[in-house]
């Protein structure tokens, strides 16, 4: 998730120019991107004092807890807070059956918060979260935050003149092993890969996906018109297709390839390709455009590949299986975030600010504070998304009592307590 996380990893997709047989020159791209949204700068708060987090914490526990402010004193929204509730009430199901990786809290933790969300009033919205929780920071409480949206683009159910450019679903010849079943040692890893020749080796790559791997399979759902809008929505993880007919297919995320990937922006701003100021998603999108073969080239140094499934409910669908929502929903790292609890952050530019639902997950969302910001869907989503990069301080808020549990009257890896 997150556009702006192409900086530092993405997913994968098709870039134009390619040698694949069959496949001719996508049609012009439309001229209709927005541009980036110019953000409104804001004034972070303090993070709280704490001990510096030991190198390579690999869960909330480890990075160290403090905590944080009283709910009642951020400054958070009536509207915010009401947009929050009523994503936290639809995560409630969910996060009561999930196990939390992160340690910080058990199922029942949240038991006494959901079952009082069902009753609260919007007006009250603020109030139910400064009663029921509170707030805690992780590790230096120092966040950065990207977005991301749900694309449109030009797509067909069928192949068809202009639209050549392959959706795939996920293929059943993909297994995915738990390692922890084998040693104890990698207990919470999984792998994917594919049998071949009684062995067990990693599924085919970006390049051999593009070249035809799976053709004559019939895993096609849709064709794209456009290969570098398809790659965006790929990074995406969800998205519409805007049929030739008028009506829209929407599409969602239905596995990876088990394949790392690269940050094609990284790559792009160290090998200097982008210029200041281009380093957004539309400026990496153009450079693209504009670079086909070189284009090609960088994106098949990333080697995962993204699969879809056509979504008929309600969605676009974040990690919890719930409907995300523009402007409250966000990713984050479940081993520093428990999925489906609040978080708060206070940026350095103003649309970021403000109580977030952590519902979804991303594969370059990792580590403490790491939050990608949902904005929804259309052009305003686009162009927010699109250039969306804050640094600040984060809270993460917890069922109320659980810093003193955890913390057992000392500390957990952190200052003492602040409360």
């Amino acid at each position: 998730m997150g556009m702006l996380v192409l900086l530092g990893g993405c997913a994968s997709a098709i870039v134009p120019g390619g040698d694949r047989p069959g496949m001719p020159s996508p049609p012009p791209h439309p001229g209709d991107q927005p541009p980036v949204r110019q953000p409104t700068p804001s004034t972070p708060m303090t993070p709280q004092p704490a001990a510096t987090p030991p190198a390579g914490a690999a869960t909330a526990v480890a990075a160290g807890l403090v905590a944080g402010p009283a709910i009642a004193s951020l400054p958070i929204s009536r509207d915010g807070a009401a947009r929050a509730l009523a994503s936290f009430r639809a995560s409630c199901p969910a996060m009561m059956r999930r196990t939390d990786v992160s340690g910080l809290t058990r199922a029942g933790d949240w038991t006494a918060a959901c079952q009082a969300a069902g009753g609260v009033r919007d007006g009250d919205a603020l109030a139910f979260f400064a009663r029921h929780f509170e707030a805690v920071q992780v590790g230096d409480g120092k966040a950065f935050a990207t977005g991301y949206y749900e694309p449109e683009i030009a797509g067909s159910r069928t192949r068809r003149a202009g639209y050549e450019v392959p959706v795939y679903a996920r293929p059943k010849d993909i297994i995915e092993v738990d390692l922890g079943l084998f040693s104890d040692d990698l207990k919470g890893k999984r792998i994917r890969g594919r049998v071949k020749d009684q062995a067990f080796v990693p599924y085919y790559d970006r390049a051999e996906i593009d070249r035809g791997a799976l053709d004559g399979r019939g895993l096609e759902i849709a064709w794209a018109a456009d290969p570098v809008e398809l790659f965006f929505l790929q990074v995406q993880g969800s998205g519409r297709l805007r049929l030739p007919d008028g009506g829209v297919m929407r599409i969602g995320f239905d596995g990876q390839n088990g394949r790392d990937y690269t940050g094609i922006g990284a790559l792009m701003r160290d090998r200097g390709l982008l210029k200041p100021g281009q380093a957004s998603m539309q400026g990496i999108m153009a450079w693209l455009r504009a670079n086909p073969v070189e284009g090609r080239a960088i994106m098949e140094e990333n080697k995962s590949w993204v699969f879809f499934r056509e979504l008929t409910g309600p969605g676009p669908l974040g990690a919890m299986n719930v409907p995300v929502v523009g402007q409250v929903s966000a990713a984050a790292d479940p081993k520093f975030v428990p999925l489906g609890a609040p978080v708060f952050l206070s940026m350095d530019r103003a649309d970021a600010d403000g109580l977030w639902i952590a519902q979804d997950t991303g594969g370059a969302i990792k580590g403490a504070n790491r939050i990608d910001t949902f904005w929804g869907a259309g052009s305003d989503a686009r162009a927010i998304a699109g250039g969306m990069s804050a640094r600040g301080t984060g809270f993460l808020l917890l069922p109320a009592g659980t810093l003193a549990r955890l913390q057992g009257g000392g500390t957990v890896g952190g200052a003492p307590s602040q409360r």
